[in-house]
């Protein structure tokens, strides 16, 4: 079938204000023409696509299918847009990257500064999100690739591994703790904690690892900054399990100790999620390749 785009977006249009005449004000033309252009529309997929009601319109189970791929295609549609004015203004592509905290603060700058010297006219958008969210921006197409915890659930996306990080126990340096060269978590789980936000990746890791043991983590302070938990640590509130690499430049400033986390899940595996290799763009596809090198 051929679908004509402006057709589309008038049932867009149509679709959320779930009125013929406030769709018609919207895209600017007769409430006729609205209706006309449905008509067509229904006629082309052989089906009706809204129940029509004296107060407006709602969606049959057609029409909800009609408006999920016409927003796809007009998200695709406008990254083709702006991709296409960046090769216009000089600039050859536009990554969008979510990522987790422990992705940001350890590897990612440093890798994408390489690959800037490679490629130095793209430009990224770059955001710092929680494990699910991440996957949740990648499967929406509302970033080109997503860089979490393997461990994290990511239905539909396909993974390529990325780097490893060190899960550590810190403290402050009168604790109990920071005496010790390296602890279990089941012994660590007897002190109180500064954990990392419930949605966070290091938190569905800890949940998973409490479970079976059978304990449960005393957490005093929520919070989601690698900086503001060393700052709590720090205060002797409780101790707290973060990356090793994220947070020794905090070691010193903020008289901390680190702990081996003596545990084999201590080293955690980050990936790189995409919706589909085949669908990349060459310049997203260029870069997931270079994050995959070593």
């Amino acid at each position: 079938m051929r679908y004509d785009l402006f057709t589309l977006n008038v049932f867009v249009a149509v679709a959320e204000e779930r009125n013929l005449t406030r769709a018609a004000e919207r895209m600017h033309i007769a409430v006729s023409a609205v209706s006309k252009r449905i008509s067509e529309l229904e006629q082309q997929v052989g089906s009706p696509l809204l129940l029509r009601y004296a107060r407006g319109v709602e969606l049959t189970p057609a029409g909800q299918s009609i408006l999920h791929y016409t927003r796809e295609l007009r998200m695709v549609l406008g990254q083709m847009d702006e991709e296409l004015a960046s090769y216009a203004a000089g600039v050859k592509g536009h990554i969008r990257i979510h990522a987790i905290t422990s992705v940001l603060t350890q590897f990612l700058p440093a890798d994408l500064e390489r690959f800037l010297d490679s490629y130095p006219q793209i430009n990224f958008d770059i955001e710092e999100r929680v494990g699910s969210a991440v996957v949740r921006a990648v499967t929406e197409g509302r970033a080109d690739l997503g860089i979490f915890a393997e461990h994290t659930l990511a239905p539909g996306l396909e993974i390529r591994p990325y780097r490893q990080d060190q899960l550590v126990v810190v403290s402050a340096q009168g604790h109990e703790v920071a005496g010790r060269a390296k602890i279990s978590f089941r012994d660590v789980l007897q002190h109180e904690f500064i954990g990392p936000h419930l949605d966070s990746s290091l938190y569905t890791l800890f949940a998973n690892q409490q479970a079976e043991l059978g304990l449960t983590m005393r957490v005093r302070v929520r919070v989601s900054s690698f900086e503001c938990m060393c700052r709590l640590v720090a205060a002797n509130i409780g101790v707290a399990i973060l990356p090793k690499a994220a947070i020794t430049q905090y070691l010193r400033p903020f008289k901390l100790k680190m702990t081996v986390l003596d545990e084999t899940w201590a080293k955690r595996t980050l990936v790189v999620g995409v919706r589909s290799m085949d669908l990349l763009t060459p310049t997203v596809r260029t870069l997931v390749e270079h994050l995959g090198e070593r």
